[in-house]
């Protein structure tokens, strides 16, 4: 989306100047700590990106266009930890610019978050994630499968829908994504990390001794049992057992991982018109005009600020 010189001039310029000023103000007299110092950097980069794409400058912004950014990150599937912290960094921002005379007014002054985090679901840590992976019993015949189940749920932010009707002709491992069909059957590339890559090439070495039922040969994820397709109330079940055994006490579902998916990403510092596009989300300007964004760089996104190839770079380091 192209934006007039003008509006090109206060992104760019003037907000590189105010971060510069506003990065000291918070190291010097706010004394935050490293990791929350850079927290509030993102989540002021994300700010400001969503005002780029309503083509709005931030000393214009109103507590409408604040609760719309918000009701973006939950809809993204923010965690209510970071969308407090979030909170907390642009009030922190728009009292700076009230110091410093940029504003005459603080949209944040009657900003408030507790009633929309009501409705903010449960996010997995990472730490979590792994902990119920290792609860799989290997020496059952499905472990392999629930394996790799997990791995892309969190990998790729799919859908519990979108899992199940995944296709093996939809996968492109050696380019490293998957195609998914998402709702309206409008169809997404994704990035997969080479951790899903693995298990699922593992659980594929395992499915071929499986006799499928016929005219489910393409799905990835398919029933021992039954030989067809994996159903959603079955992925509901893994999930929850495992969850259970691993005795992490959230209301936890498939959605959850792609919740945490987003949380990862965004408190990573990911772009969230990238995130947007993984997780098959409309427009974030009001208008919905649909931008196209480079699938190479969405990949880079994912290769940068997703926990499991952050993990990856930094062994190989």
């Amino acid at each position: 989306m192209e934006y007039p010189a003008k509006n090109q001039q206060n992104y760019l310029s003037i907000d590189k100047s105010i971060l510069r000023r506003y990065n000291q103000y918070l190291q010097l007299e706010k004394s935050l700590s490293p990791n929350t110092l850079e927290a509030y950097q993102n989540d002021l980069n994300h700010l400001l990106e969503f005002l780029q794409e309503k083509n709005l400058c931030y000393k214009n912004v109103t507590i409408e266009d604040l609760q719309h950014f918000c009701a973006v990150l939950i809809d993204l599937g923010i965690s209510a930890r970071s969308l407090a912290r979030t909170l907390s960094g642009l009030r922190s921002f728009y009292r700076f610019l009230l110091l410093e005379g940029e504003v005459e007014n603080d949209p944040t002054e009657l900003l408030e978050g507790p009633k929309i985090a009501r409705h903010i679901p449960d996010v997995l840590t990472v730490e979590e994630i792994d902990r119920m992976i290792s609860c799989i019993d290997l020496s059952k015949q499905e472990a392999q499968r629930n394996r790799a189940i997990l791995e892309v749920l969190y990998s790729c932010g799919l859908r519990v829908s979108e899992l199940c009707q995944l296709k093996l002709s939809s996968l492109y491992l050696d380019e490293g994504f998957i195609r998914v069909e998402g709702k309206g059957n409008k169809e997404r590339l994704v990035p997969i990390s080479e951790k899903a890559i693995k298990e699922l090439n593992f659980w594929f070495s395992e499915r071929v001794h499986i006799p499928i039922k016929p005219g489910n040969e393409d799905y990835v994820f398919v029933s021992f049992r039954r030989g067809g397709a994996l159903t959603r109330v079955m992925v509901f079940y893994i999930i929850k057992e495992l969850a259970e055994r691993a005795g992490i006490h959230k209301g936890i579902s498939p959605h959850t991982f792609r919740h945490s998916f987003a949380t990862h990403l965004l408190e990573g510092g990911a772009n969230l018109r990238s995130i947007q596009s993984m997780l098959g989300h409309e427009s974030i300007g009001t208008t919905e005009i649909y931008t196209h964004i480079d699938i190479a760089r969405i990949r880079e996104e994912i290769l940068n600020h997703h926990p499991r190839n952050i993990n990856k770079k930094e062994i190989k380091g």
